[in-house]
């Protein structure tokens, strides 16, 4: 048998027990995955993409509720992404984040509003101090690149349609003598990038 089919199959079966231990312990809410320590099990040949598609062996997994099931069991240790389950803990790629913030609502305004971001896996999360937003900048490029914390270590990408959105309610504020163009959630603000540069 050749190489790589031996460990597709050991993938696979790696795989296979981490769905059967996800859904003997499967309760009402989140698993409490920061609590569990289970031995390391390898690598899985699993890669969450930028985009938010998660593949397997290769192949995109095209049935969400599987997908769903995966992503409520992702632990981020220091810069390594896990799935963890009470007895087993296996490595898996990410690209960029492993959700992606696909949608948010808006309820009241100015300092008092809240910003609700709505990930591809259907979690939910309110930007504010325990859950900031915080935007990278490509040194070469400019490009802005958008995070918000969804749970413990775990942040989405908001998607490009979703930021300029938000750039909408966005407002200028001074910061430590400085104008920021930014945004209010839950009584934080998240400056984007100093108001000059829009000049």
């Amino acid at each position: 048998m050749a190489k790589n089919q031996i460990k597709d199959q050991a993938s696979a079966t790696t795989a296979e027990r981490l769905m059967e231990s996800i859904k003997s312990s499967r309760k009402k809410g989140p698993p409490p995955v920061h609590l569990w320590n289970p031995p390391f099990c390898g690598d899985l040949d699993m890669r969450i993409a930028r985009d938010g598609t998660w593949f397997y062996l290769g192949t995109p997994i095209g049935r969400k509720p599987l997908v769903k099931l995966f992503s409520s069991i992702i632990r981020k240790d220091d810069d390594d992404f896990f799935l963890v389950t009470p007895v087993e803990k296996a490595g898996i790629k990410v690209d960029d984040a492993p959700f992606v913030a696909i949608d948010f609502a808006v309820e009241g305004e100015g300092r008092d509003q809240a910003v609700t971001f709505t990930t591809n896996v259907d979690d939910s999360a309110t930007a504010g101090a325990e859950r900031p937003i915080r935007v990278v900048r490509d040194a070469e490029t400019g490009e802005v690149s958008p995070y918000v914390l969804v749970r413990a270590n775990l942040e989405a990408l908001i998607d490009r349609k979703s930021f300029y959105r938000l750039v909408e309610a966005c407002v200028h504020e001074d910061i430590d003598g400085e104008s920021q163009f930014g945004l209010w959630s839950k009584g934080t603000f998240f400056p984007f990038i100093p108001s000059s540069e829009l000049e």
